[in-house]
């Protein structure tokens, strides 16, 4: 295991963290929020004790990365940017417990958007902006980000892709362009540029400068953290029409933007995870506003929570319009069958990932054909291409491991006593990055009444969520941390 590589990757992540965490003091320093100024101090301090200690140790760092190095990196840089993000909310006193404080900076980073807040409006702006700021980060992937902008590898192209395999989203990652470090950019790029026009939509709907921010870089992170008390249901119809679109566009895979980008529509068009994602929202916003039409007075009405409430649990951003726990079990019954799904391979968006979903079906299919026709073999296509098979394996294993580590968190947080339909929904909601669940932990409601354990439980979930499970187990597997 190469150590000091990975030290020389985290000092400059850490650096990235604290320039962030700088627009939050500024705002404190101009709202005369001393304490939170005070706060920003102490976390730049240890932050940047850390970044010093970890660049000292690594300057002869030597080459050499690999898958593993790879993996390592990515859970441990998460782990380490929360359990250090997470000082200003414990050091200002706006969360008073540490398990509580890192809660929310893991649930901002891997834009889970599930809070322990009873009251956020009570919340400093300077923190606010912090909480939801770390959605934006967390997106597209703070490593991602690094690639992006310093130059790490310098022809070595190698250690770039294995650590873009091991945090982005999906069942395989592959290049948009030769130079993986150009990959990077093109895809921040992208990012940037829907975000922007989200936040200028929002500021042409009326919306306070501050409030459009916060909602733009989480919408583009699909996280979800609201600022108000309500989320997004004081907000005028056009402000919720403008999020409603843009968490499905962020749900989308980027490299569909890259493709139009490049005029090439008909492969976008024909992509079949694309086409199945657009099947599966229009189908849950017909089903679900023909089972609550009785709920709200005009068919307009209804059809804007039905889309709202389905982009935000399909694109796993976690804004609330309306009480959706209150509807019909026949409409929470498709929200959460909406949480595993997910949102699209390479988007922002968390769940098991539509391109998952439809290589599962294929693999079915094939199965079904083997047995009928034992000699024939068959290969799984996918946008006309063959799926390799170390991709289906993988797909299998993870498949594995997501059902395994459900049913674990389930019966470890059951012992807190909370009811079936909370318990289920919370290990949903949390592994799955979509925010809020059912009942106790429903969009009215957090997880703050759950025990130090769980929050731990739970934790580890939005983080193996958020980086498609390997990256966390192998922190976990012995033989991962034998020498060869």
């Amino acid at each position: 295991m190469n150590y000091k590589m990975i030290m020389k990757i985290l000092a400059p992540l850490l650096a990235i963290e604290a320039g962030f965490m700088l627009p939050g003091m500024f705002i404190a320093i101009a709202q005369h929020q001393s304490h939170v100024v005070h706060a920003y101090l102490q976390s730049l301090i240890v932050i940047g004790i850390a970044a010093g200690l970890l660049w000292f140790f690594s300057r002869d760092a030597r080459k050499g990365f690999y898958a593993r190095e790879g993996l390592v990196t990515t859970g441990v840089a998460w782990i380490v940017l929360s359990v250090l993000g997470c000082l200003p909310f414990y050091f200002s006193g706006a969360i008073p417990r540490y398990i509580d404080a890192l809660f929310e900076m893991v649930s901002g980073f891997t834009t889970t958007g599930s809070s322990i807040l009873n009251n956020v409006e009570a919340m400093p702006d300077g923190l606010l902006y912090w909480r939801s700021f770390s959605h934006w980060l967390g997106g597209m992937g703070v490593l991602v980000f690094l690639m992006a902008i310093v130059p790490l590898s310098g022809k070595n192209e190698g250690f770039t892709l294995h650590i873009l395999r091991a945090e982005s989203p999906g069942p395989s990652v592959g290049k948009l362009v030769p130079r993986m470090k150009k990959t990077a950019m093109i895809l921040y790029y992208i990012y940037i540029g829907l975000t922007v026009l989200d936040f200028v939509l929002l500021l042409l709907g009326g919306m306070p400068v501050f409030d459009a921010f916060c909602t733009a870089v989480g919408t583009a992170g699909t996280g979800g953290f609201g600022i108000k008390n309500d989320s997004m249901a004081g907000y005028s119809p056009y402000l919720q029409n403008v999020t409603t679109v843009f968490m499905f566009l962020f749900g989308v895979n980027f490299s569909c933007y890259y493709l139009l980008l490049l005029k090439r529509f008909k492969d976008v068009f024909r992509d079949t995870e694309l086409r199945v994602y657009g099947g599966m929202i229009a189908a849950s916003i017909i089903a679900i506003s023909l089972n609550i039409r009785g709920l709200y007075p005009t068919i307009g009405e209804t059809i804007r929570h039905a889309a709202f409430q389905v982009g935000t649990v399909m694109s796993t951003s976690g804004f609330a319009t309306t009480d959706f726990d209150k509807w019909p079990e026949f409409s929470k019954a498709i929200l959460l069958m909406l949480m595993l799904g997910g949102a699209c391979a390479g988007s922002t968006g968390g769940g098991f990932k539509i391109a998952r979903i439809v290589l599962l079906v294929k693999e079915l299919r094939r199965s079904v054909h083997e047995n009928l026709h034992p000699k024939e073999v068959r290969r799984i296509r996918m946008n006309g291409a063959n799926v390799d098979e170390k991709v289906i394996r993988n797909l299998n294993g993870y498949l594995i491991a997501y059902v395994g580590i459900m049913v674990i968190s389930y019966l470890v947080i059951s012992l807190d006593g909370f009811s079936m339909q909370t318990n289920i929904s919370a290990v949903f909601a949390t592994f799955n990055n979509i925010g809020p669940g059912f009942d106790a932990v429903g969009p009215t409601c957090n997880f703050y009444a759950y025990s130090t354990l769980s929050k731990a439980v739970l934790i580890f979930n939005m983080l193996a969520g958020r980086l498609e499970i390997f990256p966390m187990l192998v922190l976990f597997s012995r033989s991962n941390w034998e020498r060869r």
